[in-house]
């Protein structure tokens, strides 16, 4: 066995290890309102269910260990003591990655990951209507672990309200693991998912990425893309000059691509489309801009 002595690592790599050694870790998608009513929702691996009578659960919004600052959430919950946590689908992953981006304070996360706000019962912050399960929570206390980077503050809430989407339960009931679809976070870029095996999700850009509600309404419409394809296309720094646009024409593919569908512009538009989801699932987001940019002018160019 090799051994560390965690005084002795800096607090990212121990915190590397640890991470990459306690998992899978379920994930507090948890929305917050401060003293003006300003909205923030970030996800949290550091959650879990510690006592059903009563209902209690406990995330942790940790300093951050580059800097020693603390998140919007935590500084929300000493303005507003009450939280709704709402759980991760497979189905909305890479919005609810999107959404751990640092924007600044005031910036509605929910619009720049695309979620949908729903209106809470019994407490302020409001639900992910997305969400397969949203937990209503009142704060009970909060417990700082420390004060330098990497500390955790423990966040003690109880389940209030539970809100649980139909469509997720068996003939008896109660939630089917399969159907919910719950994914949670281990080291790395790397998830678990309930109803199948391990898959990666690419960390949010550091120099921020434009969001989900920058993308074109005519995309978000489209039914080729779904909730995760938004999210992966929301995570880029800049859209595509016309001059990228304008060169992806010369593309040996999509050369011969326009000159044989020429007279089926709708026929084209979709090849095209298709062509830029494959290359944002496979990772290539600017690629993927490009060609939705090369849509875009068959769209205007035929009025479709």
């Amino acid at each position: 066995m090799q051994t560390f002595r965690l005084s002795e690592l800096t607090p990212m790599k121990a915190q590397a290890l640890l991470q990459g050694a306690i998992a899978p870790r379920p994930i507090c998608f948890a929305s917050t309102v401060d003293a003006q009513g300003q909205v923030n929702l970030s996800p949290y691996s550091f959650f879990n269910l510690f006592s059903s009578n009563p209902p209690v659960v406990i995330f942790s919004p940790a300093r951050r260990v580059r800097d020693n600052t603390t998140k919007h959430t935590l500084q929300n919950i000493h303005e507003v003591a009450e939280v709704c946590i709402n759980m991760v689908s497979y189905e909305m992953v890479e919005q609810t990655s999107l959404a751990s981006t640092e924007y600044a304070k005031g910036v509605n996360e929910f619009e720049k990951a695309g979620f949908t706000m729903l209106k809470s019962e019994l407490i302020r912050p409001p639900r992910v209507a997305e969400a397969p399960v949203q937990l209503e929570c009142k704060v009970m206390q909060v417990i700082p672990l420390g004060d330098q980077g990497g500390a955790g503050n423990l966040v003690l809430a109880e389940v209030i309200l539970m809100h649980v989407n139909p469509a997720i339960l068996n003939e008896q009931g109660t939630i089917d693991p399969k159907k919910i679809d719950l994914v949670a976070r281990l080291g790395g870029d790397w998830y678990s998912r309930s109803s199948a095996g391990l898959f990666e999700v690419a960390k949010p850009l550091t120099t921020l990425g434009i969001g989900v509600d920058a993308i074109p309404a005519w995309v978000k419409q489209h039914p080729l893309f779904n909730g995760n394809d938004l999210g992966r296309l929301g995570n880029v720094e800049r859209l595509p000059s016309e001059d990228e646009v304008d060169a992806a024409t010369t593309l040996p593919h999509l050369t011969e691509l326009i000159e044989r569908l020429s007279r089926d512009p709708e026929e084209l538009l979709e090849r095209v489309l298709e062509y830029s989801l494959e290359a944002s699932r496979s990772g290539r987001n600017h690629e993927a801009w490009t060609l939705l940019g090369l849509c875009d002018k068959i769209r205007k160019a035929h009025n479709l």
